[in-house]
């Protein structure tokens, strides 16, 4: 028996007013010390045994069942963002230049939730881990609790993650086998000359000019040495260099990012940065320096725990297979290379203007609470039958 709207709903005032409270009180990345007292203090009233410090901030609620020996992961990710926010709610970030900008607010509610809710129900067999992880916005916190044994200490057969999606209509579900959020890498090139006068430029190497010819080369990357049957994304986002209008300066840094779901397109793109580059710096006569970073893969789901996902989004909700990925990023990679599972997005869209993550004017939709919460609680029942 499944997990019924009738069942969840006494839940949601105080989850919501829970998700506010944390929606106020934001913490960045390794940073979480408030969120994670109160989450491990509401798994502890709900009887839920508490493990905490697991990759720096990050802890285990488990909760055991029956007496089958099999398990799941449900996972959470509890940061906030570096943004100061615009939203204008009354429960708007109490911190300047802090705010949940990603729904993470939002993500904890929904599997604490589950968490009470199958506390209080107990329809599985087995055991439920519920992993509320720090540090997914770009500081691989999933890295740092994989790192430090949790799957070793929490074993899983299957673990997931559950991501709202404003793209998506609100209470859509959607996954797909195979690759479904993008590896992510940064690069940073610092072409260096000697800097001079801007009124006799024979004099020294212009960097500057160097700069403009490496950002378009770098931009042919993917047109024409990507093969077309295959996706990649190459952007620069950022060029600093100089400070007056008559001198040339003696450096100039080019900051960008890589997005790609295929490790040989990943190879391959690295490869022609640091040919382009070599090439540039031979013909300006620049010394060029390139710091290229891979800091998560791709997301990848397992093809069974994606179609179990979807199985289980099916009798909650409606369920759609997404058509193809996503060019954004997502840690839950790194527990995904150590346990067979599943990533998930939940539509929050509404029908007029749909506001994107990490936009300063984003907040979690309080509407899709209880899909999630049920979402939750039918991976955990399906997967884990009495």
């Amino acid at each position: 028996m499944l997990a019924t709207a009738a069942e969840t709903d006494d839940l949601l005032g105080a989850l919501i007013h829970f998700r506010r409270e944390l929606h106020a009180h934001p913490e960045l990345g390794f940073n979480e010390h408030r969120t994670s007292d109160r989450i491990a203090s509401l798994l502890g009233e709900a009887g839920i045994e508490v493990h905490r410090g697991i990759g720096g901030t990050g802890l285990v609620g488990v909760l055991k069942a029956g007496n089958s020996d099999r398990a799941i992961g449900l996972r959470a990710d509890m940061d906030a963002l570096p943004i100061q926010e615009q939203t204008g709610v009354p429960h708007a970030s109490c911190t300047p230049g802090v705010f949940h900008g990603c729904g993470h607010d939002g993500h904890v509610a929904m599997l604490l939730g589950a968490a009470q809710h199958l506390a209080r129900t107990r329809r599985f067999d087995g055991t439920v881990n519920f992993i509320f992880q720090p540090a997914e916005e770009g500081l691989a916190g999933a890295r740092a609790m994989v790192e430090d044994g949790l799957f070793e200490r929490f074993p899983c057969s299957r673990v997931f993650a559950l991501h709202n999606w404003p793209d998506l209509p609100a209470g859509t579900i959607a996954t797909r086998p195979g690759p479904i959020m993008a590896a992510a890498d940064r690069f940073e090139i610092t072409l260096k000359g000697r800097g001079g006068h801007a009124a006799m430029p024979h004099n020294t190497p212009d960097a500057i000019l160097a700069a403009s010819t490496l950002v378009g080369e770098l931009n042919t990357i993917v047109s024409r040495r990507i093969p077309p049957t295959e996706s990649a994304v190459l952007s620069v986002t950022r060029i600093a260099g100089g400070h007056n209008h008559n001198v040339l300066p003696s450096s100039v840094t080019i900051v960008g990012t890589v997005r790609t779901f295929d490790v040989s397109v990943q190879d391959r793109i690295e490869e022609s940065i640091r040919q382009i580059a070599a090439g540039v710096g031979q013909a300006s006569d620049t010394h060029i320096d390139i710091h290229y970073e891979r800091y998560y893969p791709a997301t990848i789901n397992d093809p069974s725990a994606a179609s179990e996902a979807l199985d289980a989004a099916a009798a909650v909700a409606v369920a759609e297979l997404a058509p193809e990925p996503a060019f954004t990023s997502e840690d839950f990679a790194f527990m995904l290379q150590a346990c067979k599972g599943a990533y998930l997005w939940l539509g929050q869209g509404s029908a007029g203007e749909r506001v994107p993550l990490h936009n300063p004017k984003y907040d979690f939709n309080d509407d899709v609470l209880g899909i999630g919460i049920r979402l939750h609680v039918a991976l955990a029942e399906r997967l884990l039958s009495a």
